[in-house]
């Protein structure tokens, strides 16, 4: 084998396909530093859980000041970064300075948002524990359920996808997916008390509405009826909504921009819904035939 004719073959393919190349642009968004930023930011979302020593009151103030700085460093530098690499039209006329100033900004009004974070999540760890008689205390939901981990990613990322950041709200719940199989997209807007039991295989796509004290299971899509418009599709109402106190059981397709399903409803599980439900229904498939065949007649 001639490596030089590889080498040639390879770096030629990259004049033809430019879109997934990222060469002679600087420095890039950085990954691992965004899901440092999730790191840290458990830590102070939870603080006592996640640290490998006591965490004395005496001294919360400095703990809670040294990761809020090391967050707004990290955020901020990785922010300039993903402006560079965003295909904005506004970002392109911006220079290196005009960049850092939108991000100091955004990092700021990022970080005045940590206390709404955690109200929202101090009530998604309560309706985890109402939720579930399997859940033995707060402290088991914390360390353990992926419902509660994939939902503090999808608050944080939320409020940075409401700030207009480019990528690193994707990069952070396509982090938490990876980890839980839980896909909840950054601009899908989430209710206080949201549990998700389970959890494996749930999508929530980004224009959802979820209201409060709304509980899902395993397998349930909360997706759009049709994607084959692809891009002329962005911006549009895509994705259901779901009013509060709703309840949707696992297997479960809710679909459709314009889908609604009503406050008090419960939807069974392999549910297929496409249009909207009104209040207090419950929505039942029904059990298909069984036929039990003996093998010996193979």
């Amino acid at each position: 084998m001639d490596i030089d004719n590889v080498v040639t073959g390879i770096v030629n393919s990259y004049e033809k396909y430019e879109g997934i190349t990222k060469i002679d642009r600087g420095a890039l968004i950085n990954k691992n530093e965004i899901i440092k930023v999730i790191d840290l930011m458990q830590k102070i979302l939870f603080p006592g859980f996640f640290e490998q020593k006591k965490l004395k009151s005496e001294y919360i103030k400095y703990y809670v000041g040294d990761i809020c700085e090391s967050i707004k460093y990290i955020l901020n530098s990785q922010i300039v970064k993903a402006y560079r690499c965003c295909n904005d039209i506004d970002m392109e006329k911006m220079n290196h300075e005009q960049m850092q100033q939108k991000a100091d900004v955004i990092t700021d009004k990022f970080m005045n948002k940590i206390p709404d974070i955690i109200e929202y999540l101090n009530t998604d760890v309560q309706a985890a524990y109402e939720g579930d008689p399997a859940a033995y205390s707060l402290d088991e939901i914390i360390f353990s359920y992926p419902g509660v981990y994939a939902i503090m990613v999808s608050r944080i990322a939320h409020q940075l996808y409401l700030l207009n950041v480019p990528l690193i709200p994707r990069i952070m719940t396509e982090h938490a997916h990876s980890k839980t199989g839980i896909d909840i997209h950054p601009g899908a807007s989430i209710g206080k008390y949201f549990f998700i039991d389970h959890g494996t295989g749930i999508v929530i796509g980004e224009t959802t509405i979820i209201g409060e004290h709304v509980k899902i299971y395993q397998g349930v899509t909360l997706g759009g009826l049709s994607t084959r418009g692809g891009q002329a599709l962005k911006g549009t109402k895509r994705h259901p909504n779901i009013e509060d106190y709703v309840t949707i059981y696992s297997g479960a397709s809710i679909l459709g921009g314009d889908t609604t399903v009503g406050k008090g409803t419960v939807v069974g599980g392999n549910a297929f819904i496409t249009e909207s439900v009104s209040e207090n229904t419950k929505v039942v498939v029904k059990n298909p035939k069984l036929d039990y065949i003996s093998s010996d007649k193979e």
